[in-house]
């Protein structure tokens, strides 16, 4: 298998391997080919009963990865080798966690809980521990919808750890560029990344044409709001004169200034909105979480 890449006279023969050694219903399944770049097993095996998995001989801690993330329970069906060939076997995942992928193969997942839809607004606890405090869940969720993320879009993410994590997952087969200025919250979202197994997010320190070169044009922005914010948006407009922004403030007199400050970067469309949050304690009283502004425009036509 030529560069580790399943052509489709691979992908259909393991198909019909697998049809002639399982029950499963082939019309519903999800083929993922992970040896291709931007492919994340997590999240597809997560919202789809059944998937398909082409992948390279290694990943030692390929099940592991999966049982960490609530899969355990997950059934994989495969053979020992690189041809859709010979007696298959089923286990669940975690009952394989000390063991990697012995050779190119296919294998079958079974994930009979899977979700279809989409899920905004992760818990904070999923999250790495770090330097990074995280936004609100509730305010994720709501960030996440104003970007209107689909499975293809290429967004890129400043200053928010959280958010360029969970957009990564809900855009699996896009690409999140995620810009950290401080090494430690990079070191935080690189354990995010790494606990989460995403392929498809590039972590860049700063945003200027010659760090953004070569990477995917974002569609959409997510940024908190900064004293570069001015300059990292001018940048992103020449990438795509037609970009997309969100963003983050707790600062009033900054989301009183984005109106005019949008105006003279050619971005309409401008809405703000304040969020506020309050949970219930242990005490029954509410305690109120810090109330952002959320900005929204488009620019170009």
């Amino acid at each position: 298998m030529e560069n580790n890449l399943f052509t489709n006279a691979h992908i259909l023969a393991w198909l019909q391997y697998f049809s002639d050694h399982s029950e499963v219903d082939l019309e519903r399944v999800k083929i993922l080919d992970i040896t291709r770049k931007n492919k994340n097993l997590i999240p597809t095996v997560e919202s789809h009963r059944s998937v398909l998995v082409f992948t390279e001989a290694g990943h030692p801690d390929i099940f592991y990865r999966m049982y960490n993330a609530g899969l355990g329970e997950c059934t994989v069906i495969y053979n020992e080798g690189s041809e859709p060939e010979g007696p298959i076997k089923e286990s669940k995942v975690y009952d394989m966690l000390d063991r990697g992928i012995n050779a190119s193969a296919g294998m079958l997942i079974l994930n009979p809980k899977a979700r279809s839809t989409f899920k905004f607004g992760m818990s904070n606890q999923s999250f790495a521990y770090g330097s990074v405090r995280y936004v609100g869940s509730e305010i994720r969720a709501v960030i996440l919808s104003k970007m209107q993320i689909d499975m293809q879009k290429n967004i890129c993410v400043i200053s928010g750890e959280s958010i360029a994590v969970e957009a990564a997952n809900l855009a699996a087969e896009g690409t999140v560029i995620a810009v950290e200025y401080n090494h430690r919250d990079r070191k935080t979202l690189e354990d995010n990344v790494s606990q989460f197994g995403l392929n498809n997010v590039t972590i860049v320190d700063h945003v200027d044409e010659e760090t953004m070169a070569g990477l995917p044009v974002p569609d959409v922005t997510m940024l908190v709001a900064s004293a570069s914010m001015e300059q990292e948006m001018e940048c992103l407009l020449k990438l795509n004169p037609n970009m997309e922004f969100v963003v983050y403030t707790l600062d009033f007199h900054v989301a009183a200034g984005m109106p005019a400050l949008c105006s003279s970067l050619g971005i309409h469309d401008v809405d703000i909105i304040q969020l506020s949050v309050s949970k219930l304690n242990s005490k029954h009283n509410f305690d109120t979480q810090p109330a952002p502004w959320i900005i929204t425009g488009k620019a170009g036509e």
